[in-house]
């Protein structure tokens, strides 16, 4: 039998247990149909989401609450303890920066080689140590090293929901991961509004030096969980997580065959001549880094009320105002994120759901640009950059999706994209956004257009690529793949089948009772 002919039988007998959604969808990198879930395997995401997820949501807040501490005390009177009334405030975020671009290329390539489930906790418990210390901040130097430790947490936990999730899956997963650093900013205005109320003077300390204390307890004690819960990749599980089974650990390494993924392998030399011939590293090191910095207009909301002055020269807004007002706009990005990165997933989109929000961006920077326009639309264009905020879940899905076959590449771009944004905004905001020219910025919302602008050209570029070249070369790699797996299993299932009809017509013949049977099988053994 030829093997075209041993496909052919091989297929009858997959095709009848393969439960096809009936709905024809078809995964655009692999080409493969897209099958119904079964039970166990809707068993599995719901367990994946209960503990993985929650776990990795519940850190992102903490770390983002660690982050969003320095604006909250800002405006809750460290620039009046410290004496910061230049550029201090963008010195505390060029300082964290500089250390969150340093530290991530080389965190992405050492996660490759020692389990995530030691590595993200192990960084996670040092930036809680830093975090309590940062109550005796003196200098914007200090928090270099914050930035340092907590490089590792966003891309690092993307890169495992990347491992346990579908295509089909995986956009949503990553929009409610990534709104949870908006859940993070507005508890940071919530608890830095209750802290100063309750524990201002107490103990001698400010209350905003108290927020530093109580978010590094609390980091410190959610580090500990992680060495628990964190399931490291499929083809190499952590033993300590005590939530994972056997069956569990299978349906995951099926699932990643289904759609013709590939396993997670140490970073190697030839992975950087991989990808740095590859066009997506220059698409998305780019088009992430434009997105996000042109959404920066909403981290400006708080200097903005704190500018406004009533007639007799009093501050319009208290201090535990100027920390609340925010949190309406936290709770739109929430939202949004959610609903962005469900159609992201519904429609099995990514480019689309961005450029939305490109076109919603340009609106509020387009109204403060004019500035002088009423002090309504000025609230409405700040309250309005929030919906844009959601840029991050589809671009990553979208390079998840386009890299399926390389693992290791995928880490080292998301790394990179990273890494960029983070070093642009080094410089970038204290050029774009000084905060001695706060609330009017000369250049800031101007260049947040242009950076819109290249988002759209960016996107309009990528799809094309996507559409011409890369997914035809990633299904035709999932094809081969198929092919190499059918090769190696049809010759089994055939022995298979050969030894169960042999066995089937030999227990159905007694020799004992049929001389004639067994005289023929005397001669042959003779």
């Amino acid at each position: 039998m030829g093997l075209r002919s041993r496909f052919s039988s091989f297929a009858k007998h997959t095709d009848a247990l393969t439960p096809v959604d009936p709905s024809g969808r078809i995964d655009p990198q692999s080409g493969v149909a897209v099958e119904k879930k079964s039970k166990a395997e809707r068993l599995f995401v719901a367990r994946l989401d209960a503990i993985l997820l929650v776990y990795g949501c519940i850190s992102q807040v903490i770390k983002y609450l660690d982050q969003q501490n320095i604006n909250a005390a800002y405006v809750s009177g460290m620039k009046e303890d410290l004496d910061l009334y230049r550029n201090e405030y963008n010195y505390f975020q060029t300082f964290f920066n500089v250390g969150y671009a340093v530290f991530l290329i080389p965190s992405q390539v050492i996660i490759t080689r020692v389990r995530p489930s030691w590595w993200l906790p192990a960084l996670e418990f040092c930036w809680g140590i830093l975090t309590l210390s940062l109550y005796k901040v003196t200098s914007a130097k200090q928090i270099a090293f914050c930035g340092a430790f907590e490089a590792s947490a966003y891309p690092g936990t993307l890169m495992i929901l990347m491992s346990w999730y579908t295509p089909q899956e995986i956009a949503f997963r990553i929009g409610f991961y990534h709104s949870c650093q908006t859940v993070g900013n507005m508890l940071a205005n919530a608890l830095q509004a209750a802290i100063y109320k309750s524990l201002n003077g107490h103990g001698g300390l400010e209350g905003w030096r108290w927020m530093f204390m109580v978010d590094g307890i609390m980091t410190m004690v959610l580090a500990l969980f992680g060495f628990f819960i964190l399931p490291d990749f499929p083809s190499k599980p952590n033993p300590w997580s005590f939530w994972l089974r056997d069956r569990h650990i299978e349906m995951a390494k099926e699932r990643t065959e289904r759609f013709r993924r590939s396993d997670n392998k140490k970073f190697t030399w030839a992975t950087i001549k991989r990808t740095i011939r590859s066009p997506l590293i220059y698409f998305f090191a780019t088009l992430y880094p434009a997105a996000v910095l042109a959404q920066q207009g909403y981290s400006y909301f708080q200097l903005f009320l704190k500018s406004l002055k009533n007639a007799d020269g009093t501050p319009t807004w208290s201090v535990e105002q100027l920390n609340a007002i925010p949190i309406g706009g936290g709770a739109i990005t929430v939202v949004t994120v959610w609903v962005y990165s469900f159609l992201s997933d519904y429609f099995q989109t990514r480019w689309l759901i961005v450029m939305a929000q490109a076109v919603f961006g340009l609106i509020p920077c387009i109204i403060m640009s004019i500035w002088n326009v009423p002090l309504g639309a000025k609230y409405f264009s700040f309250f309005a950059t929030y919906l844009s905020l959601a840029t991050a879940p589809p671009i990553f899905a979208w390079m998840s999706d386009l890299s399926p076959h390389d693992s290791e590449q995928r880490a080292f771009i998301l790394g990179l994209s990273i890494a960029m944004y983070y070093a642009v905004g080094a410089w970038s905001n204290i050029l774009i956004w000084p905060t001695v020219e706060a609330p009017h910025y000369r250049h800031a919302w101007q260049s947040c257009i242009a950076l819109w602008c290249l988002v759209i050209i960016e996107l309009i570029l990528l799809h094309q690529v996507e559409l011409r070249y890369i997914r035809p070369r990633n299904q035709r790699i999932a094809q081969e793949k198929w092919e190499a797996m059918m090769a190696a299993e049809v010759p089994n299932k055939l022995s298979r089948e050969g030894e169960t009809i042999q066995g089937e017509v030999e227990g159905s013949v007694d020799t004992k009772k049929d001389p004639a049977i067994g005289r023929i099988q005397s001669a042959s053994t003779a």
